[in-house]
């Protein structure tokens, strides 16, 4: 077996790294809403099945079948089917829903936190459920507490409702929209509509969609395929969509901007079977293997992709370049959330109980593994590591995705800059690190390229560092929390209420 490279740069980097399990960049959050239907929570029910995708730490639905009747409120910590579990759904009655599936982007990851929020206003109830990071949350709610204000969550979302819950002449829903800066998809629903509205900028995606005469809203539209609702199309960036009894009508309240799409959707987070922006997602990936394959060709006996996420790419590069494709890797799908970490005895048990290898499918052989990204390493040098060890003879890995250099601010949990890898390291050194015979990394411009849209479309400030939001530097997903432990260090110092 080949050593291993280790730069003395990198061992700082290394051992913070160890103690992350996650080696992926984490999904952000999922939102479904169905409008006018007598099946709404039970739909709703199966739309965020279709989104656990997009986040796995909590769950909820918010119902309402009457401008007269309180909203029945559901939520939980964990996946779609922990939170409702029996009896839960029967509560919830009523023709409109709105339901979220959550990955903490900003806020920590706690029930407090759990999407959707419910508020009682003197506008009537609210429900909000949110996808992507407002770059000006601390900003915003440092203003609204300065008149006031007292926040139950640690959660962006809730500045939403507070700012609409402000006196009418300064709290239209279109002026406070207005208001907000950096990524959003949110979904309200109040005592007579459903609203659905994307950023000036258009960094998450929503669908619109129709059931049985009903509207339906969605992250992505492989919801919809669950449900066998019909897609109808993209919502716009900077578009605003009301639903209510009335039918559907649209506005466009925001200064035209540029578009900033997050191309990681494409490249990691979407699944492959959703439609975004009038392409099949797995298309996409499958034409970013062969733009991969075109200028990163290897001489090998197969391609071996990295499941789930390196499916796609890896067809297309066996596929461009004739080479067999093998799925030497398999992975456990009945994996939980959590479990039983085991003794030092059991080496890489977090790489190896979620991917283990068929050691006599690579003996001898010379592979190629592709992967959609690298984040901090980890995890890319335990698998050249377990093929080295499995007998292959070479190791070349490939990845459908430029070098992760940056932090995102717009509702991607990267790690700091300095955990990753590509930040940290020249090509030369992350292929020591990891043991690799090769690397190659597909460039930004074949990136774009493979989704057949014009660059200006993109954000790509992860791999790039062209942030189109200007953003605070000192943004971290737990910035409310800091905020809260500031405020108790300057208690003696402040006066007392009594």
């Amino acid at each position: 077996m080949k050593p291993v490279f280790e730069p003395s740069s990198l061992r700082t980097t290394i051992l913070q790294a160890s103690s992350f399990p996650k080696h992926k960049p984490t999904h952000e959050c999922g939102v479904f809403a169905v409008f006018g239907h007598d099946d709404a929570a039970m739909l709703t029910y199966y739309g965020l099945f279709a989104l656990q995708h997009r986040g796995q730490e909590s769950a909820g639905i918010v119902t309402a079948k009457g401008s007269d009747s309180p909203f029945a409120l559901h939520k939980g910590m964990g996946l779609v089917s922990q939170v409702f579990k029996g009896d839960e759904l029967d509560a919830l009655v009523g023709t409109r829903a709105i339901g979220h599936v959550r990955y903490s982007t900003t806020g920590s990851s706690t029930h407090k936190n759990a999407q959707p929020f419910l508020v009682d206003t003197a506008r009537g109830q609210l429900a909000i459920a949110h996808n992507g990071n407002l770059v000006n949350a601390a900003e915003l709610r440092a203003e609204l507490e300065a008149k006031g204000s007292i926040f139950q969550t640690t959660v962006d979302s809730e500045i939403v409702l507070h700012l609409l819950a402000q006196p009418r002449d300064s709290s239209s829903v279109l002026a406070v929209l207005r208001r907000l800066q950096g990524a959003f998809s949110i979904i309200l629903m109040g005592e007579r509509e459903i609203i659905g509205f994307r950023d000036p900028h258009g960094f998450r995606p929503l669908c619109l969609g129709k059931k049985d005469g009903a509207y339906v809203l969605a992250s992505e539209s492989c919801a919809f395929d669950l449900i066998q609702a019909q897609f109808v199309r993209d919502v716009e960036p900077g578009e605003v969509v009301i639903i209510d009894n009335s039918g559907l009508r649209s506005e466009f309240p925001f200064q035209p901007s540029r578009s900033a799409f997050c191309i990681f959707e494409y490249v990691y987070f979407a699944r492959p079977d959703s439609l975004i922006g009038g392409i099949t997602v797995s298309n996409v990936r499958v034409e970013m293997g062969r733009e991969l394959a075109r200028q990163f060709p290897a001489e090998a006996d197969m391609v071996i992709p990295v499941p789930d996420s390196g499916v796609y790419a890896a067809l297309g590069f066996s596929e461009e370049l004739g080479i067999p494709y093998y799925p030497a890797f398999v992975r456990n799908h009945y994996i939980g959330r959590t479990f039983i970490q085991p003794t030092q005895r059991i080496r890489d048990f977090n790489v190896r109980v979620k991917l283990n290898l068929i050691p006599e499918a690579v003996r001898g052989k010379r592979v190629v593994v592709v992967d959609d990204s690298i984040v901090r390493g980890t995890t890319a040098r335990a698998r050249v590591v377990n093929l080295r060890e499995a007998g292959a003879k070479e190791v070349h890995m490939r990845i459908s995705c430029p070098p992760h250099k940056n932090a995102c601010y717009y509702g991607i949990d990267f790690p700091d800059p300095e955990k990753l890898l590509a930040n940290q390291c020249t090509r030369e050194e992350i292929r020591k690190y990891l043991g690799a015979d090769s690397i190659g990394y597909l460039s930004t411009e074949g990136m774009i390229r493979s989704t057949k849209r014009a660059p200006s479309e993109f954000c790509t400030a992860c791999f790039t560092g062209d942030y189109p939001v200007p953003f605070n530097a000192s943004f971290d997903k737990l910035i409310m929390e800091k905020r809260a432990g500031r405020a108790r260090l300057l208690e003696k110092e402040e006066p007392r209420l009594l």
